[in-house]
């Protein structure tokens, strides 16, 4: 059994739907201050720790690669991102340098917000460090 996030209504396991309100139904959590066997009182969603063994990327590295390479996309290829990273490249070279304009004025908004911390994870979750 699991509880509606909308009204706080006790739902069967596996329904797509809140059977009283209606609302779709998305990982069950009890309502506050209710204690239930799968969750306790004050669950929280927890984030994904950092595995061991997992290379963090360097924010700093990423943010420098960004505002001086970013029309080539490397600061995107460093980060895991290599849809968006070739994407970079091919629009700057197949312009012969001129869409690179646009491409760099790009990369310097995401250059400044790897190092200002909004862009903050690699391609696989992994946060980056400091």
């Amino acid at each position: 059994m699991g509880y509606c996030q909308s009204c706080g209504a006790e739902v069967g396991p596996g329904l797509a739907k809140c059977n009283y309100c209606g609302a779709a139904m998305a990982v069950p959590t009890p309502p506050p201050g209710v204690a239930h066997p799968m969750y306790p009182v004050g669950y929280a969603p927890v984030q994904q720790p950092v595995v061991a063994g997992v290379q963090q990327k360097s924010k700093v590295v990423a943010g420098l690669l960004a505002i001086f390479l970013g029309a080539l996309g490397i600061h995107n290829f460093y980060l895991g991102f290599t849809g968006k990273a070739v994407t970079q490249l091919l629009i700057t070279v197949c312009t012969c340098g001129y869409g690179g304009l646009i491409i760099g004025i790009w990369a310097l908004v995401e250059g400044i917000m790897i190092l200002s911390g909004s862009i903050n994870k690699d391609a696989r979750g992994v946060p980056l460090k400091d």
